[in-house]
């Protein structure tokens, strides 16, 4: 199937965006496409107000609605002309095609359906609408995450999010801010969604840029963004741009893409990580459910940390590339002559063959060799030093934090992977607070393919830590691309992740705008861990003040692993800024 994204800017005046959505229609329909996808508020000019009236940042700055009557005005009747001229478009070109519009709605009651007249606010929804080639409306997906002034004029959706099956496969909406975190993606995933069609307004590059690389590698489906402002783009379920449009003109671009082919299942349920894992049998919806009761029932109690939470924390990654006891005692040197805070190694580092560990006589050894890391480590640290790596402790794998002391906490693997499928799986999450000399930070360790699960780096963040510790052993590129970045901008959190270096290779595709001419390279690419820095001030706001705007409003600050050592200072502090993110993403 060919699909295609189209992107232009709108008015306050309906009729003109009529005109403009009919044209682009027109212009992308040259290329034959099986779908288009067009972007946010097609039908009305909303813009969410800026914190700064300052002229010399590149968006736009205008003020939204002046009152819930123009909201009302620029709102669409679902049975009127302007969504009737998008059905004959769809059934005069043979396409479907997915417009997102402002729709007037009655207030119904929830409970018994009937319509409510004494309101003081209209009913408006945000609302994607799915026109089929015979010029049906066949879907309507409302908004669900409202944000900013969103809230002052429109009501949210009231219902689950819903995936619509139809001849070309089955597809899902994302509107808005939707992909800035997993949440809804994962939903519509976990329904079967194989192509995710996103309409957003937005100059910012986080979504682009970021979010919705990781929203398709982690659930395996294409994604088709449609944005105002420029950077629509068709991504591939490994987060491979297919088309892109990479400038604010108005267009279209578009890309070949198949569903369902006996070689290559898109959707969830048919992703398997490269040891065979598959992930939908990795998720476990119960320990999530039961952990979030836990951190909610313990909100209001006295966080454990110190009332000082240091300014800077020094932060190393080390590799050896030697095994058993050489690799300890190559670990033990670099610690000796380290003034790191943290030190963060790869996943089982002192193991370059993982396959070793089904073996009941050689885990046996892993286990000797891992209380021998414990002690030999321990004993190399300095006072407010810390190692943090995973082990074999009593025929379970784990990740540990070892102090001066000696053993100072241990988090025991969640989801079950290939790699140690021998392993039993813990059932808690335990946040660790770490003394240093200047303060204290509160800490998550993860370790095999936990940080990869997004619903267990939610519930860590939701335990109001500053720094994430992973060691883990890289299974895909995207891991380190965009997944562990895209977990530390969503939940404000500060990463620190090792694994031993990896090569992969990619098939990158060069794609002109009209993706008409393709050429394909074969590269092979290394990666590795990262430590995933946040600013001292939230992004956004300096970037307002420098009036210097680089397209991003909350990207880490990162530094890749490379060679032996890698060190990085972080801003622990910065993770207690959690500023309500949906509203400030969508000032943009």
């Amino acid at each position: 199937m060919r699909v295609a994204v189209s992107q232009f800017a709108t008015t306050a005046n309906v009729q003109e965006n009529l005109a403009s959505c009919i044209r682009m229609i027109n212009e992308a329909s040259a290329c034959n496409p099986s779908l288009i996808v067009l972007p946010e508020y097609c039908n009305t000019l909303f813009n969410n107000k800026l914190p700064s009236t300052d002229d010399n940042l590149t968006c736009d700055t205008s003020d939204c609605y002046i009152d819930n009557e123009q909201a009302w005005n620029e709102a669409l009747s679902i049975n009127g002309p302007f969504l009737q001229r998008i059905a004959e478009e769809a059934k005069k070109q043979h396409c479907y095609i997915v417009i997102n519009v402002t729709l007037q709605r009655e207030h119904k009651d929830f409970f018994s359906g009937e319509t409510l007249d004494n309101t003081d606010k209209p009913n408006i929804s945000v609302t994607s609408c799915l026109f089929s080639p015979l010029g049906q409306l066949i879907h309507q997906e409302d908004k669900r995450i409202l944000t900013g002034y969103e809230n002052k004029f429109f009501t949210p959706a009231d219902k689950k999010t819903e995936v619509i099956s139809t001849p070309l496969g089955k597809l899902g909406f994302l509107t808005g801010y939707d992909s800035m975190t997993f949440d809804v993606a994962r939903s519509l995933a976990l329904q079967g969604a194989q192509l995710l069609c996103n309409s957003i307004n937005t100059c910012s590059l986080d979504q682009c840029g970021l979010h919705d690389h990781a929203r398709a590698c982690e659930n395996n489906v294409f994604i088709a963004c449609a944005n105002k402002a420029g950077q629509s783009q068709i991504l591939s379920p490994d987060g491979k741009v297919l088309a892109k449009l990479t400038n604010n003109k108005a267009g279209y671009t578009f890309a070949d893409i198949n569903l369902d082919t006996p070689d290559n299942k898109i959707g969830l349920s048919h992703k398997f990580r490269p040891d065979g894992t598959a992930l939908i049998k990795q998720r476990r919806p119960t320990l999530y459910q039961a952990l979030a009761t836990a951190i909610k029932s313990s909100y209001n109690e006295k966080k454990i940390q110190s009332e000082f939470v240091p300014e800077t924390v020094n932060l190393a990654i080390f590799s050896t590339y030697k095994s058993n006891e050489q690799a300890i005692e190559d670990v033990c040197h670099y610690i000796d002559n380290n003034l790191s805070d943290i030190i963060q190694l790869p996943e089982l580092f002192f193991i370059a063959d993982k396959k070793i560990t089904h073996e009941s006589m050689q885990l046996d050894e892993v286990e000797n060799l891992s209380q021998q890391v414990i002690t030999q480590v321990s004993a190399v640290l300095r006072p407010f030093q810390y190692v943090c790596t995973d082990l074999v402790i009593d025929g379970e794998h784990q990740a540990v934090l070892i102090s001066k002391q000696g053993l100072l906490a241990k988090q025991p693997q969640l989801h079950f992977c290939q790699r140690y499928q021998w392993s039993p799986l813990g059932n808690d999450l335990t946040r660790v607070n770490i003394p240093l000399e200047q303060g204290s930070i509160d800490v998550v360790m993860l370790t095999a393919d936990d940080a990869n699960i997004p619903e267990m780096v939610k519930l860590a963040a939701l335990k109001n830590i500053h720094l994430l510790l992973v060691p883990f052993d890289i299974q895909e590129p995207y891991e380190v691309e965009y997944g562990l970045l895209s977990r530390a901008a969503e939940h404000r959190i500060c990463i620190l992740a090792a694994s031993r270096e990896k090569s992969f290779t990619h098939s990158f595709s060069s794609h002109q705008q009209t993706a008409a001419h393709q050429t394909n390279k074969i590269k092979a690419q290394k990666s590795t861990g990262l430590i995933a820095n946040l600013p001292k001030e939230f992004p956004l706001f300096s970037q307002i003040k420098t009036t210097k705007f680089n397209g991003y409003i909350n990207y880490p600050l990162v530094k890749y692993q490379h060679g032996k050592i890698t060190k990085a200072i972080i801003y622990p502090d910065a993770a207690d800024n959690k500023l309500n993110l949906p509203l400030i993403y969508t000032l943009f």
